[in-house]
């Protein structure tokens, strides 16, 4: 039945386990291993990452989440071979992966913000979306911004529906603490902006002003 929300290039398996489940068993692993430190959480991760049952991923991830107060810088790197080996090859994995273990180390070390620029030219779409999904609870708080928006256009010309759809929820985030900057960004994009990122990124805006837009920017 989970199948149905995923396309059929992603490669994903399942237990049957609702979230709600493996979010009660990432939180008894983490009570029953207090004493493991951040490398503890690092492998412990890295083991069930590479699993193909979703759940598996969502545990480790979420148990390794605990230590975000101490991730070492080098996790980004982790995570990205992550991502371009294929081992969070959906939508929901990547979406998990990115505000869970990557925006901690963006918060931490906004120096990171120019390597995951690089990011929206990986050939792997799931290191691409991360890149993404990655600002957006950064954005979401007006923090990031100027980098949010420059992201957002490097990824206007990519052909993916996944990436617009995220493009749009980033730029839609950003929009919440700053409505006329969003406004004046399509404006002046116009045509380039893919028509699934443009309605996502309007979706908050006025009805009659939505349609404004969406006539004033079409191609």
């Amino acid at each position: 039945m989970m199948r149905v929300y995923f396309k059929r290039d992603e490669p994903v398996r399942f237990y049957g386990v609702a979230l709600p489940a493996v979010r009660r068993i990432a939180r008894d692993v983490w009570v029953a291993h207090r004493d493991w430190d951040v490398r503890a959480g690092i492998e412990f991760c890295d083991a069930l990452i590479r699993r193909r049952e979703l759940e598996a991923k969502c545990v480790g991830v979420l148990v390794l989440a605990r230590h975000r107060r101490t991730f070492p810088r080098s996790l980004f790197v982790t995570v990205r071979g992550w991502l371009g080996d294929g081992h969070c090859a959906s939508w929901a994995a990547v979406d998990l992966v990115a505000p869970s273990l990557i925006t901690p180390l963006l918060a931490r070390a906004p120096l990171l913000l120019r390597p995951l620029a690089g990011w929206t030219r990986a050939r792997s779409v799931w290191v691409r979306r991360a890149a993404a999904v990655s600002l957006i609870p950064l954005a979401r708080r007006g923090r990031a911004l100027d980098e949010s928006y420059r992201l957002a256009a490097a990824l206007f010309e990519d052909d993916h529906d996944l990436i617009h759809k995220a493009t749009g929820w980033l730029l839609r985030e950003a929009g919440k603490t700053d409505m006329p900057r969003l406004e004046r960004f399509l404006r002046s994009r116009g045509p380039r902006i893919p028509r699934t990122a443009l309605r996502y990124a309007i979706e908050r805006f006025p009805e009659r002003r939505r349609k404004r837009l969406l006539e004033e920017t079409r191609p």
